[in-house]
């Protein structure tokens, strides 16, 4: 059966899906959160469908949840309606959007990912705070990024947190895990094609960001939030990067960082390859 209602708050599916809020019960079951309307037609868009929607049973007729829900039941997947104080308890929201979907995780190696498939990536180390890490994909998303690498310790992207934040970007966005061990050897395996560029936001002998020489792939790198990078990785970097703190903070977000530069990079970028085109017209 594709369609069922749950009315009571001690139903097992209502506490399975609760328990999709917390990282360890994620992981077990392989599956995580997102909720909204706008975020889930963006995931529909980008060839990823629920396999369980939830509805309040409040909700307004929209179109666009109409052909989510026909998609979802097509595709073999369920849709639950429950009251909306269920669907708060569910979303740990205390006035929670009018529908949820449950998806299973993506493969986050470093195997799936297309290193040649854009210009700019972005790589995160020891990125701790879930709403930072999802501002990072909705940027990327904004700059035409490839996706975003994790490296070593980081919060999980696939947290409620970290999706809301994402504003639909984890679905269109490339996500890899990996420790700092196996990123560099993939990051320089020769492939025939440009070699990538690894950048860092730095102070340790770095020039100014504006009008740097970024090169395609061009990955542009952050550090822990606190603590920045860590010496070695800034050290095995291609181009270390500053930007100019004219009042009394001495550093950005590091969300921020990786915006400001994902965009000087788009720029240069673009740039350049209006200058190639234009020598060769």
């Amino acid at each position: 059966m594709n369609r069922r209602q749950i009315t009571g708050f001690s139903n097992p599916t209502v506490k399975a899906l609760r328990a999709l809020r917390e990282k360890k019960h994620r992981k077990a079951a392989g599956r995580f959160l997102a909720e909204g309307l706008r975020l889930l037609t963006d995931a529909r868009e980008n060839g990823h469908l629920p396999e369980l929607l939830v509805l309040s049973d409040a909700r307004d007729p929209h179109p666009l949840l109409g052909a989510l829900e026909r998609d979802v039941i097509a595709s073999g997947g369920e849709v639950i309606e429950t009251t909306p104080d269920i669907l708060a308890k569910i979303t740990g929201k205390s006035n929670p959007q009018a529908v949820a979907g449950v998806f299973r995780e993506f493969d986050t190696s470093l195997a799936a990912l297309n290193r040649d498939a854009a210009n700019i990536w972005l790589v995160a180390q020891a990125l701790r705070d879930p709403g930072n890490l999802g501002t990072m994909l909705r940027t990327g998303d904004a700059i035409g990024a490839g996706g975003l690498i994790l490296i070593d310790d980081c919060a999980d992207p696939f947290s409620v947190e970290a999706v809301r934040a994402s504003m639909g970007a984890i679905f269109t966005q490339g996500v890899a895990q990996a420790r700092w061990e196996e990123f560099e050897p993939w990051l320089r395996e020769p492939r025939g094609g440009a070699s990538p560029q690894l950048v860092a936001a730095s102070l340790r002998e770095a020039v100014p960001y504006r009008a740097a020489p970024y090169a395609a792939p061009c990955f542009v790198m952050v550090g822990n939030e606190s603590q920045g990078l860590p010496q070695a990785y800034e050290a095995a970097c291609d181009l270390r990067v500053t930007m100019p703190m004219r009042g009394r903070a001495d550093s950005l977000n590091a969300a921020v960082a990786a915006a400001v530069l994902g965009y000087e990079v788009l720029a240069c970028l673009e740039d350049d390859r209006s200058k190639r085109g234009s020598t060769v017209g």
